[in-house]
């Protein structure tokens, strides 16, 4: 397996570490630290896909992101395939196996390729929406073809076997790039102790640098990076990642970045370990050190392979130690890309000639390539390339002054590989993301980020800043800009010396003209992905598309998964011209995220990270936290789920939990309900709309429970509200339907309702709640106020304001177990103060603190139900036995009210909401059994309802459940089944849900 482009040294890789790789069924050979671009080429592989339209072959042009011809299909399997992987991405590892996305019957020889040699003339911009409009039954067939034309990559028709992850960051400062000037931003902010993100898409930092042959205090630069890089990863307060790329930025400084973590490791990830991880950051500044993007030149036939950008073709040799050619010919307007022609002639390849669109070029750089024989021909062009799948020759001809057009004889020159470079353009994707629109810099020859109202600063060359000093430079000011900001104390830091030449003036040229005009010129690409030429611009401007907008929509120019990157400023610039205007005038399209495709697997990943989801704690989290709670999730509250003593289980717990509560008092935590505070001269009207019941003549210092459904009538949350005042009221939700009630509450009166005087604030974090239920409740809460608890003062269901331990409270009598209960809300500050008063009188009541599941054993022992538990969407009132519930005379159609009045919802054999009483007491059902009639029944057995709430009661020595049974209301003391995983069969009789004190005698003491 003989790497013929490979050098016998140089390079970045690892050639101790020989690894193999599969293209095309074909195996090559490669080392570690190749990309698999660098191998192929290494390799001598030209042709590495198909043209989107035309279906011509294609090669590598690039070395990094802005890659749009080297698109992959890899994985070995069908269950790690993965599309469109940017083969100058890829790390190589061992066994990769990877393959053309299009080509058949393969990718050298492709049928298709007769398509767009034949009729290609046939295929301008804008012949989709010409050809394929009729008839109107056959649009499903041409878009058929038409995606299998397009070429991209084919989707995996199995599971993936990967495991990938979402993290939320927060950081003061996310320098995105780790070239020079964001290596010495980074540098600076970590050390005035700021929080520091630095992200960059390739595996090692140094961007330009790890490319070139510079040097930095006269050694290699890749030495200062390396020294920056350590110094780096000493600081607690700094977060590196490689191999990340920042997608997307938003509002508010919200940023994504996608971590590729083992993509460079093996087809599969090491068991154990995440495949790729998207990170959700907020930063407080973010530093755009992004870089930019050479510019290849618009001539004919610039798409065949062998032509490259001049920049990547440094690339090859001096990271990877590979040349992709044996002759080169090398474009420019510019004298930077006269580096590429010193490392060809260096690395012993031959360079052709240098030709130079300017007249009179000068500089160490030029005078370099002289005096090494290499022939610079100025003030001329290569027109025209010659081959097929790899370039055999050039055509070049002189230029007049501007590049505007040919003024002489052609000349013909043999070569193998063509590079070009019309110049830089910034990476200004990012700074595009949030509506900030570029701005054209004469100097620059580029557009660069315009003004913003993001906590942003940038550096480098995406200001148009291409030498190395002026990037360090701007690194050091804008993270000492941030420091400002932050309230820090500016840092300094020495900056190495640079060995650059100074180098004459760029030409402004973005299309090589032709000796014949360009609609009739061989194909001169513009956007190598979708197939855009410069004769298809012209075309587009002759048809009145003016607006770049326009321009990019007709011909797709920038629409493909590199967004632009090479194509976009040689087509505003083409359009200029053709519209008789300045680039600036004609604008550009603005980039939306992602900067490089993402994976699904990220975007959706199992969220990881103690930032993943906000952790909320109440007031008293400290006090449970001494007592040994444990704790279950709800809503993203912490709330205690039991509270076991020393050798108890868990059922011991809640057994002694639950008949303290029933013997003596109980108190629970009960913060995180759900509280909306409800003011305005409508909020009565507006209560009576989104509940079921009538709330017109609810007094103030009155509460009453009600039931909220959605326009199917089907029940999605229950609560207590309270009338505060004669227009103000207190709604409380479950404590997970908070915000989904809000939400709800928002969307009806903003888009139903808006003439409606009526507003919502979330109050739900305002007030701590303790619960104390029990027999003994009232003499507790005497114990702590002044105030007048007797039943003839404060009866049920009504809320009164009082001092409790000298702190402001409303005390609502309400009660979720049955018992005789309070719910004490006092200001959240003072509810530690509050519960730790209420629990120095803990021997003399043996008050016990309970948790979420002994609440659950009690209400269920009333028959009480839990929204999201007893019901799932599917359930109305009146299945849940509660139409007292439900108010039909109510002037004013409250919602659901139709829903639950539809054909299917008013059947009497409607699953209806039962108790359960197992004939073996001593068995509790699980929850989500199934029931049927008949246990002897062949399968499948025809079920007819479910269990919902099933738990141990201590209070009655028995279980007790809950759960819908198909016309139940009209079965009490009949039997149901319940045929179990373990192949017991479960029998219970249907009953009341209300297993004690049916008469709530006890609440109401």
């Amino acid at each position: 397996m003989t790497q013929k482009n490979r050098l016998m040294s140089g390079g970045r890789i690892n050639r101790s570490k020989p690894l193999s790789f599969t293209y095309n069924d074909k195996q090559y050979s490669g080392y570690e630290g190749d990309t698999l671009a660098s191998a192929l080429l290494a390799n001598g592989v030209d042709i590495i896909g198909r043209s989107f339209k035309y279906s011509r072959p294609r090669g590598i042009v690039a070395a990094g992101a802005e890659e749009p011809n080297a698109v992959m299909q890899i994985g070995a399997t069908e269950a790690t395939q993965t599309p469109n992987v940017r083969a100058t991405q890829q790390e190589l590892y061992p066994g990769l196996v990877c393959g053309a996305t299009n080509g058949w019957p393969n990718v050298d020889n492709d049928l298709m390729g007769l398509v767009g040699k034949i009729g290609g003339k046939a295929m301008p911009p804008g012949f989709y929406y010409k050809t394929f409009m009729y008839p109107k039954s056959m649009w499903e067939t041409y878009e058929s073809y038409i995606r299998k034309a397009a070429g991209l990559g084919r989707s995996p028709n199995e599971y993936d076997v990967d495991i990938y992850d979402k993290m939320n960051q927060h950081c003061d400062v996310l320098v995105v790039g780790a070239g020079p000037a964001g290596l010495s931003a980074a540098l600076v902010a970590a050390k005035a102790g700021a929080r520091v993100i630095l992200a960059d898409e390739q595996n090692e930092f140094g961007g330009s640098l790890l490319s070139s042959r510079e040097t930095l205090d006269g050694k290699p630069a890749t030495e200062w990076v390396s020294s920056v890089v350590e110094e780096l990863s000493t600081f607690e307060n700094v977060a590196l990642m490689p191999r990340s790329t920042v997608n997307g930025y938003h509002d508010h400084n919200f940023l994504t970045i996608h971590e590729r973590c083992t993509d460079h490791i093996a087809d599969r990830a090491p068991n154990g370990q995440v495949r790729q991880r998207y990170h959700r950051v907020r930063a407080k500044w973010v530093v755009l050190a992004t870089g930019a993007h050479e510019r290849p030149l618009v001539y004919g036939n610039n798409d065949v392979p062998g032509c490259m950008q001049a920049s990547a073709v440094s690339t090859y040799i001096n990271r990877y130690g590979v040349v992709p050619g044996n002759e080169l010919v090398l474009m420019t307007t510019n004298d930077n890309a006269y580096h590429t022609a010193l490392d060809w002639h260096d690395a012993g390849r031959k360079v052709m000639a240098i030709v130079d669109t300017r007249k009179n070029p000068s500089g160490a750089l030029v005078e370099a390539a002289r005096s090494r024989g290499i022939n610079v021909m100025v003030g001329s062009g290569v027109i025209e390339v010659h081959g097929s799948k790899r370039v055999t020759s050039v055509s070049v001809a002189p230029l007049n002054e501007d590049g505007s057009r040919v003024t002489g004889s052609v000349m013909k020159i043999g070569t193998d590989t063509v590079a070009s470079s019309g110049g830089w353009s910034p990476v200004v994707h990012l700074s595009c993301h949030t509506g900030s629109r570029p701005v054209w810099n004469d100097e620059a020859l580029g557009f660069v980020p315009g003004s913003t109202v993001q906590n942003q600063f940038t550096a480098g060359a995406i200001n148009g800043e291409y030498s190395t000093e002026g990037a360090l430079g701007q690194g050091v000011e804008s993270a000492n800009d941030v420091l400002k900001a932050l309230g820090l104390e500016a840092v300094s830091i020495a900056l190495p010396e640079t060995d650059e030449s100074e180098q004459s003036e760029s030409m402004a040229l973005y299309h090589v003209p032709h000796t014949k005009p360009t609609s009739q010129a061989p194909k001169q690409f513009v956007d190598y992905q979708n197939d855009v030429t410069a004769a298809g611009i012209e075309l587009a401007c002759r048809e009145g598309f003016e607006s770049i907008e326009h321009v990019k929509r007709y011909t797709a120019m920038g629409f493909g998964t590199d967004q632009g990157k090479l194509g976009n400023i040689n087509g505003m610039a083409i359009a200029a011209k053709m519209l008789n205007q300045s680039i600036p005038e004609t604008g550009t399209t603005i980039f939306r995220p992602n900067y490089t495709p993402v994976t699904f697997g990220a975007i959706v990943g199992r969220d990881c990270g103690e930032l993943f989801d906000p952790m909320r704690y109440t007031a008293m989290h400290a006090w449970h936290e001494e007592r040994g709670a444990e704790y279950e999730d709800v809503g993203q509250w912490k709330r205690p789920w039991y509270f076991p003593l020393k050798g108890e289980s868990m059922q011991d717990a809640l057994n002694r939990e639950c008949l303290a509560t029933r013997e003596s008092v109980g108190i629970l935590d009960a913060s995180t309900l759900g509280k909306i505070d409800i003011q305005g001269k409508d909020a009565r009207e507006f209560l009576g709309r989104v509940y079921t019941n009538a709330w017109a003549k609810l007094a103030v210092g009155k509460c009453r429970y009600g039931l909220m459904c959605g326009e199917d009538g089907m029940v999605f949350d229950d609560g207590v509200t309270s009338c505060l005042g004669e227009n103000h009221f207190l709604m409380t939700t479950t404590s997970g339907g908070a915000a989904h009630v809000l939400e709800w509450l928002e969307l009806y009166h903003q888009t139903e309702w808006p003439e409606m005087e009526v507003y919502f604030t979330s109050v739900t974090d305002h007030w701590a709640t303790m619960t104390i239920a029990g027999p003994n409740s009232r003499k507790l809460l005497e114990e702590l106020t002044d105030y007048d608890v007797s039943s003839e003062n404060f009866g049920y269901m009504d809320w009164k304001k009082m001092t409790i331990a000298g702190v402001p409270a409303r005390v609502f009598r309400i009660s979720f177990t049955g018992e005789l209960s309070y719910e004490i809300n006092v200001q959240a500050n003072y509810g530690l103060h509050v519960w730790k008063a209420l629990f120095e009188h803990e021997d003399k009541y043996n008050l016990t603190p309970y948790g979420t599941e002994t609440m659950h054993i009690l209400r269920a022992e009333k028959g009480f139900i839990i929204a999201g538990q007893d019901t799932d969407g599917s359930v109305h009132p009146f299945d849940l036995g509660m139409p007292w519930a439900v108010s039909m005379k109510k002037p004013f159609s409250f919602i659901g009210k139709r829903g639950m009045q539809r054909e299917d919802c008013v059947r009497p054999d409607r699953k209806q909401l039962v108790g359960l009483k197992t004939t073996d007491p001593n068995i509790v059902l699980p929850e989500g059994a199934q029931g049927v009639f008949d246990p002897n029944a062949p399968i499948p057995m025809p079920m007819v309802g479910h269990v919902t709430s099933s738990y141990w009661s201590a209070n009655l020595n028995r279980s007790v459940a809950m759960g819908f049974v198909k016309g139940g209301s009209e079965r009490m003391g009949e039997k149901v089944y319940y045929p179990l995983v373990d192949g017991r069969t479960v029998e219970a009789e249907i009953c009341s849900p209300v297993f004690l004190d049916p008469k709530g005698e006890r609440q109401h003491v």
